[in-house]
């Protein structure tokens, strides 16, 4: 057995050698670094902790008939009421979301139903005889009836405002605003060099309001006020030739003035088939397409 001063010789000449060092430097760092990772762990398990919101419970098919039912009370054109909730409810939804201000996901959780408990029809901009209102602002369009109430709401999009380029010119994607007339349908599907409509109800020039395949939350159309599949052929049937279609932007302009009618007795379109002309028809300052 080593004496008190045998034992400070020892530690005084150890280590002996450089790989005892090595080793012992490398015993250190390596001690360091778990230090730090179990640390950097704690803090991001902390954190998600703070910021994960808590797990919305799945609802059951009782409300969602329940939220079904009332986007059809409240207006929101959907799909059948059985519990499913489809794409076309789906889209309800969104046209929902759209108009009270909320998060456009479409995902029906125990926040939207409630929401959806406590809404109320939308009121219609221009109370009066049957027409339309697109709002671009909200990306949306309000059938209303002979009452001048709203009857159906339905999701849309519209011009992005982005350039593109059709027939070796370059135009702006840009959605008209005030008040227009249908002046020509096509039943089933048009094709354009644009995309394909789908029963395209035109209200000036080459613009249309129409079926598409693609209807995202915000604009993303050239011009045209693109709408869901599912309801494209009866929202057809709602707008007769000579149909008033009101288009406002409240983001250009927050005071709500009537607009003036653009196009009466006008029959000029940027379909090349509707007049038998070339179709290149200025809109406003911006020349403008179907699609």
């Amino acid at each position: 057995m080593l004496s008190p001063r045998e034992h400070v010789e020892t530690l005084w000449h150890w280590p002996a050698t450089s790989r005892d060092v090595l080793a012992i430097a490398v015993r250190l760092i390596i001690a360091v670094v778990l230090i730090l990772l179990i640390g950097a762990l704690s803090c991001s398990v902390a954190l998600a902790r703070k910021t994960t919101k808590p797990h919305q419970p799945q609802l059951s098919i009782q409300e969602r008939l329940e939220a079904e039912q009332r986007l059809w009370d409240l207006g929101y054109w959907g799909g059948t009421a059985d519990g499913k909730f489809d794409s076309a409810s789906r889209h309800a939804l969104v046209a929902f979301q759209k108009v009270e201000g909320r998060a456009r996901t479409g995902n029906l959780n125990l926040d939207e139903l409630t929401a959806l408990r406590n809404a109320t029809r939308p009121v219609a901009r221009y109370p009066r005889n049957p027409h339309a209102e697109i709002d671009l602002e909200r990306q949306v369009l309000f059938l209303i009836g002979e009452s001048g109430t709203v009857f159906r709401i339905l999701p849309v999009s519209t011009g992005n405002g982005q350039l593109y380029r059709d027939k070796g010119a370059v135009h702006r994607a840009r959605t008209p605003t005030g008040t227009f007339k249908v002046f020509r349908k096509i039943d089933g599907w048009r094709s354009s060099s644009l995309g394909l409509l789908y029963y395209p109800s035109y209200i000036v020039n080459g613009i249309a309001i129409h079926g598409s395949l693609s209807v995202p939350v915000h604009p993303a159309s050239h011009g045209c006020i693109r709408v869901p599949m599912f309801a494209a052929k009866q929202l057809s049937s709602f707008l007769p030739v000579g149909t008033e279609v009101v288009i406002y932007d409240d983001q250009l302009s927050r005071t709500a003035v009537e607009p003036e009618v653009t196009n009466e007795n006008s029959n000029r379109s940027g379909d090349p088939s509707a007049t038998g002309k070339s179709g290149n028809t200025n809109c406003a300052d911006t020349h403008i397409y179907q699609g």
